[in-house]
């Protein structure tokens, strides 16, 4: 958005670093839809070793990597996926779901955090009661869970999970477009996740700081038939080892820089419940987003985004909250000016009143 200081809208509004760019600049390139693009099969490798699985697959958007990694577990009209209420593919994708896949979900409730656990799994999973038969096709869980402000599903409850899924015979998949955070928040290898899933993503275009590109990730059969699905749905590109060379750069780099983000999110919070009390719990933020209820200070959150706007600060409206997310292109002089900003957006209102 022009005019902004500094934007805390998403993680995904990232510049390419300068290594970045000299990758991009010098990558080696050939037709990605034939699979000979050296970069992208450089990428595709190193994706799938750092997660712990045979094979992957870049893509462009997370939202295509999820609807690929789901395609690939239904059996068709009548089944369904089953995932938390609030989970990304259960409603910013639901549309896209159904549209291409005919998907539709069973949700409950599970962590007051936002993840998925073992109990509401084994809910989930349940046979159809009027005639005893398996309706769900796949148990799609997420991890940070974006609409809880990048909560972190613990690995034991993951494996918890992954117990219950194999004893109703249903295979999981993982969105895990900010896996990395969920890892450097928990000091863990992604793989404490990654290893109790059957197919999972993750995205190289939020925290990890790329300009483009996600990455589907499972058995070397399922990404075989990946790549048909990213056919039929119009995913596949030519010369794409040009953002794949950053998306190099962004495995190599980014996953050591994060807790950098998570720290300056905590700031945000410790210094937003001092200047809003009640507004938020610091220690509800985990990673690197920070929900703001700003209804203690006789704002609204459409609001109050407005005010910051006009100050140069970039915020998003999520579930009646003001969402801020921290990232690469965000340093602690950021962080200042974000709060100045906050500070005259409340006193205009205490004016106001």
């Amino acid at each position: 958005m022009p005019g902004l200081r500094v934007d805390l809208r998403s993680d995904t509004v990232t510049n390419p670093s300068p290594a970045m760019r000299r990758a991009m600049a010098d990558a080696e390139v050939g037709d990605a839809w034939y699979g000979d693009d050296p970069t992208v099969n450089r990428l595709q490798e190193r994706a799938a070793e750092i997660t712990g699985t045979e094979a992957a697959l870049f893509v462009a958007t997370g939202t295509m990597a999820n609807q690929i990694g789901l395609a690939l577990h239904v059996r068709g009209g009548g089944h369904l996926v089953a995932s938390q209420p609030d989970a990304h593919v259960a409603t910013v994708e639901v549309a896209t779901s159904a549209a291409l896949s005919g998907i539709a979900f069973r949700t409950a409730p599970g962590h007051p955090r936002g993840w998925m656990t073992a109990d509401a799994a084994r809910r989930l999973l349940e046979p159809d009661t009027a005639y005893d038969v398996e309706v769900v096709d796949l148990l799609a869980v997420e991890n940070t869970v974006g609409s809880a402000a990048g909560s972190v599903m613990p690995a034991e409850e993951m494996r918890a999970i992954r117990k219950v899924a194999d004893d109703a015979g249903a295979p999981i998949h993982l969105d895990g477009a900010r896996i990395f955070n969920a890892a450097a928040a928990a000091g863990h290898d992604v793989t404490e996740w990654t290893g109790e899933v059957d197919t999972m993503m993750f995205c190289l275009s939020k925290g990890l700081g790329a300009p483009i590109g996600s990455v589907l990730c499972g058995p070397a059969e399922m990404i075989r038939e990946a790549r048909r699905l990213w056919i039929l749905f119009g995913g596949a590109w030519r010369q794409a080892g040009i953002v794949a060379a950053a998306g190099l750069v962004a495995l190599q780099q980014g996953p050591s820089r994060l807790p950098e983000d998570h720290a300056r999110a905590r700031r945000l919070a410790d210094a937003m419940a001092e200047l809003i009390p009640g507004s938020l719990d610091p220690a509800s933020v985990e990673t690197n987003m920070v929900f703001v209820d700003t209804e203690p200070a006789g704002l609204s959150a459409l609001e109050t985004i407005e005010r910051l706007s006009a100050l140069g600060v970039g915020a998003t409206f999520i579930a009646g909250k003001v969402r801020m997310v921290t990232h690469v292109d965000v340093n602690d002089e950021g962080i200042a000016l974000a709060l100045d900003a906050w500070a005259s957006a409340v006193a205009g209102a205490s004016k106001e009143d």
